[in-house]
């Protein structure tokens, strides 16, 4: 083949020199073209050809977005993923007695009043910031209950196996075996918007001899500055843990989280918040060859079908609103032979849960299902609990079906869609096409229903009762890193829940017992 190993150097030669003659990109102009998917064009637009600076990258993703990235974007995102990569390969001679003092440690500074103090005033500042910008703030308190969350969360990783050199699988062969053995992964980065418990849960990582990189939105940096500077890195100092296996992207720019996912280095991109922004940046990953778990879209389905128990389904619906996160109740779905009976069941468990909350319920309804609830919901005017405050609005309002894909973000006025099908297949057959592909509850008696809703729902999470059970500390008792749904496709190998633990390699140790083994 000595023709073929000829061209192989011609072919890789023509590719250095085309490397070479690559030039730093300093600037844009306005009109350019830029290919993108192949087969289309985008140009810079003016305002980006005037903002762009030497320095400054440029991300073109496949739909045809172009991401402007600053210099100073670009150098926060870089400083921390240095201070991560330099801290991993020094993890690989830190002991899980060391991973157990830091996480109790963190717990600690969390749980003392005096160290706690400077964390809080920090996020009543960011709380009172975003309130006055009309920005949401459910997520973003820094609460009794997130804080009690955060220190239970942190001494639950202190409990946890670090699985680093587990013999996941032994191969005996004739003269040697083969050992499959759990070993460290790499950096993983996260980007979440307002969730301060989220560097309680990332943290999880260092678990299995991993580092970590946060990027926190701009409403909670204040915060997350506070953490690292009283809890988080004199933990990871009194435990002798290498400097910057935990660290924070220190900037408020949301280009700043394009600059950390794009880094080549990292073992794993994990993103956290809305959907767009979660989709967004799991594209930049992707395109920079990373790995990415994306935790974005979320909001449950509920279907009770012919069969349904009328106080299950109160009462699962009830237990499926209690709060505002990603597996909250969004769509409930009816049988319409069973309208005239679950309906008003229905609405009395969702404004039961507004009861709960001091607030009133907000109803969607499918624009042809209007006719099953009860006119005075459309006519009558409350007051909504908006992130900007009180809005008074109709009770309910319809909607078209296209929208049944819509994500409710509510703050304390639980937001549900109402839809009417008439079987199973229908409803499975508008959750496949409009539903985030991530939770699904079946209401029904009827094992055949259960049976189809699992063979025909393209969902890693499908439960008969309330919504809220997914969770991974609820549901497995492990922390968790994230939930993932199925919007791009079933993922591989792995659940839907993200842990610490799942975030691992395997390596391949061959064990020879006779000295002249051969092939």
């Amino acid at each position: 083949m000595p023709g073929a190993n000829r061209m192989w150097r011609r072919d890789v030669s023509a590719r250095s020199v085309a490397r070479m003659d690559t030039q730093p990109l300093t600037h844009l102009v306005a009109g350019t073209a830029i290919v993108v998917g192949g087969d289309r064009l985008v140009h810079v637009t003016d305002e980006l050809a005037a903002a762009f600076e030497p320095g400054d990258a440029l991300i073109v993703l496949p739909e045809g977005e172009l991401l402007h990235v600053p210099a100073t974007d670009r150098a926060a995102a870089r400083d921390a993923v240095d201070a991560a990569d330099r801290a991993f390969r020094a993890m690989g001679t830190v002991d899980d007695a060391q991973l157990d003092d830091f996480y109790r440690a963190f717990a600690d500074r969390l749980d003392d009043e005096a160290t706690f103090a400077p964390i809080a005033e920090a996020n009543r500042h960011d709380v009172d910031s975003a309130r006055a910008r009309g920005r949401s703030t459910t997520r973003l308190v820094l609460d009794d209950r997130m804080r009690a969350g955060m220190i239970d969360g942190l001494r639950g990783w202190a409990e946890v196996p670090s699985g680093r050199g587990d013999i996941t699988e032994v191969i005996e062969h004739d003269g040697w075996r083969l050992e499959q053995v759990a070993d460290r992964f790499g950096v993983v980065a996260f980007v979440f918007e307002g969730r301060p418990n989220v560097f309680a849960d990332a943290c999880g990582v260092l678990r299995g001899g991993n580092t970590v990189v946060f990027r926190i939105g701009s409403d909670a940096l204040g915060t997350a500055r506070a953490i690292v500077t009283h809890a988080l890195e004199p933990a990871l100092s009194a435990a002798g843990l290498p400097s910057g296996a935990a660290s924070l992207v220190d900037a408020p720019s949301r280009a700043s989280g394009w600059a950390l996912f794009s880094d080549p280095r990292l073992g794993l991109a994990v993103a956290r918040g809305s959907g767009q922004a979660v989709r967004q940046l799991g594209a930049v990953a992707q395109q920079a060859g990373n790995d990415v778990s994306a935790h974005g879209t979320g909001g449950a389905w509920m279907i009770a079908t012919a069969s349904a128990d009328a106080d299950r389904f109160a009462s699962a619906v009830h237990r499926s609103l209690d709060r505002k996160v990603c597996n909250t109740l969004n769509t409930c779905v009816i049988a319409r032979s069973r309208a005239d009976e679950l309906i008003p069941v229905f609405l009395g468990a969702l404004d039961r849960a507004a009861n709960d909350r001091g607030a009133n319920a907000k109803l969607y309804v499918l624009e042809r299902d209007r006719d099953r609830v009860p006119a005075e919901r459309f006519e009558r005017v409350v007051s909504i609990a908006r992130a900007e405050g009180p809005i008074d609005e109709p009770q309910a309002e319809s909607l078209v079906e296209a929208q049944l894909g819509v994500e409710w973000e509510w703050e304390d006025s639980p937001e549900v869609t109402l839809v009417l099908v008439d079987d199973v297949d229908q409803a499975l057959e508008l959750f496949n096409r409009y539903a985030p592909r991530f939770v699904v509850s079946v209401l029904s008696e009827d094992p055949a229903d259960h049976a189809a809703v699992w063979d025909g729902a393209e969902a890693p999470f499908v439960g008969d009762g309330f919504t809220r059970w997914v969770d991974g500390q609820y549901a497995l008792g492990t922390p968790e890193l994230g939930l993932s749904n199925w919007e791009r496709g079933r993922l591989f190998g792995r659940s839907g829940i993200l842990s610490g633990a799942t975030i691992r390699t395997i390596r391949s140790r061959a064990v020879q017992s006779d000295p002249d083994l051969h092939r």
